[in-house]
């Protein structure tokens, strides 16, 4: 609430008050502060509405120190802590402007204003304190000391150092012996390795970016667990950072921030994933901010992940954004089929109880999922547990066909018809369509008819019976043998495998 109007008088630098807040102030003195206050009391309940300036700026008291600092008193430190974590930003933007430049705010308990605390008080510290309403620029003031300015009252408890890789927050089947490493990944994966051995002392920050499910989260973690194993003292955290945001959150409901604050800031290594999230939580970026140049200026080794790179991070501030390029940035890219397949022998060959599966199985698979190892995985797992419960019969094969294009999310992609692999495919060995649909079986025709049913079932959704039909009305065990032979000649001939794969992109190429 405004101090009594008086005459508008400029808040004037080199004003030296002659008293502290307990002691009466000069008139003149009185009357400068009560101009200065009316300014920024007007601006600041423009900017947070009059109801929340009522209920959070109207116990308020203000002094000013011979060295232009501002000192705002308080009720007590819970009425601190929303202030800071609400209106941090248009506090201090407020008091800015009507003093005519930047000036240090700080925050002090008056315990005689504790008679001002009505229901509304009680009742609004107690709505959550959810990110998508917290707003604060720079944190206000230093740390008070206890008895004079506002900090936190419980007890600092002493956080539990993680040894172990479940209390560091890090999976035990994250590792670098498990990671497939293909063209896509093989720079990041260098990096990785050089950080494990090296935390702290090159690649700091260290920024990881690339789409969902291309492995950021294996490495991080395969950092952190090479750390943990091999130097017994670190100490090692990894969350989201979403886990970041609502333990922080946490802290602040539950006067606890002091003891947020050492579990993050007394670490050696910090990974962060998804960092992505934390636009919009502009408390928790100023929270990170603080939190980065402790660790960063201490020489521990800073980890982060997104889904883009730093310089896309266009709604975060700034000032995170240009720290997060301090270091190295390094891109995990879509891998390529040889990857895929890879890691989808990799993958079979971790689970328990793992069927066999044919080749063409895989194959299938690692060319219908072409961006997401988490697909991958997930497709595998069920095809293993249908082959696992399933006795094989003589639909076996047909049921199998069934189940992968049924569980399969195929990405976006051109659509393709028989038609134009049965005429890509007569044009480059020479033939007529005619030839691959009719019954002559002479060598050179055998091979083209066998490549179109390999393109055909692998291009398009048709069940096997139908490519069979298309190809003058052939059986689908002819389909299946047509398309084994073709596998098998791709892994054995490099040349084969490179016909075939041109073929492929100039049918998807028009």
């Amino acid at each position: 609430m405004p101090l009594p109007e008086t005459a508008s008088e400029t808040f004037i630098d080199d004003y030296q008050p002659q008293t502290s807040c307990s002691q009466a102030l000069a008139p003149s003195a009185l009357t400068r502060i009560t101009s200065f206050w009316n300014k920024v009391c007007e601006t600041l309940a423009s900017r947070i509405g009059e109801d929340n300036f009522q209920r959070w700026f109207a116990s308020v008291g203000v002094d000013v120190t011979d060295d232009g600092k501002v000192i705002l008193s308080v009720p007590n430190p819970i009425h601190h802590l929303w202030i800071e974590s609400n209106y941090a930003a248009a506090l201090s933007e407020s008091v800015d402007e009507a003093a005519g430049g930047p000036r240090h705010i700080e925050f002090r308990v008056d315990a005689s204003k504790k008679k001002t605390q009505s229901a509304d008080l009680a009742t609004a510290v107690t709505l959550p304190l959810v990110d998508a309403s917290v707003r604060g620029g720079r944190l206000l003031g230093r740390a008070p000391s206890s008895g004079e300015s506002v900090g936190i009252s419980a007890p600092v408890e002493d956080v539990k150092t993680p040894r172990t890789l479940s209390e560091a927050g890090i999976s035990a089947k994250h590792g670098f012996d498990n990671f497939v490493v293909g063209a896509n990944s093989q720079y990041s994966f260098a990096v990785a390795k050089a950080v494990a051995e090296k935390p702290g002392r090159i690649y700091n920050p260290l920024f990881f970016y690339g789409s969902t499910g291309l492995g950021k989260t294996h490495l991080m973690q395969a950092i952190g667990r090479e750390i943990l194993l091999s130097k017994k003292k670190a100490v090692v955290r990894y969350v989201t950072s979403e886990q970041f945001t609502n333990e922080f959150v946490e802290g602040i409901k539950n006067q606890t921030i002091s003891q947020f604050r050492k579990k993050y800031r007394k670490v050696d290594v910090l990974l962060i994933d998804d960092v992505q999230f934390f636009v919009g939580k502009d408390s928790t970026q100023e929270e990170f901010f603080h939190t980065f140049n402790e660790l960063f200026n201490n020489s521990k080794q800073i980890i982060l992940a997104s889904d883009c790179p730093p310089s896309d991070l266009k709604s975060l501030e700034q000032r995170l954004v240009s720290r997060f390029e301090w270091g190295l940035t390094t891109q995990i890219q879509n891998p390529d089929f040889e990857t895929r397949a890879a890691i989808l022998q990799r993958k079979l060959a971790e689970l328990e109880d793992a069927p066999e599966l044919e080749p063409w199985v895989l194959e299938f698979i690692a060319r219908r999922v072409r961006s997401n190892v988490r697909k991958l995985e997930g497709a595998l797992s069920r095809v293993a547990a249908h082959v696992s419960l399933e006795a094989k019969g003589p639909n076996h094969e047909a049921a199998l066909e069934a189940l992968l294009h049924d569980i399969i999310d195929q990405e976006p992609m051109k659509t393709v018809s028989v038609d134009a692999i049965q005429r890509m495919v007569a044009t480059h060995y020479d033939l007529r369509v005619a030839d691959l649909t009719g019954p002559r079986r002479p060598s050179n025709i055998a091979l083209a008819r066998q490549v179109a049913m390999y393109l055909t079932r692998h291009m398009t959704k048709l069940p096997l019976t139908q490519i069979g039909e298309e190809f003058g009305g052939r059986d689908h065990g002819t389909v299946i043998h047509a398309c084994r032979g073709i596998t098998d000649r791709m892994k054995k001939g490099e040349d084969f495998r490179r016909t075939v794969e041109s073929l492929i992109a100039r049918i998807i190429g028009g």
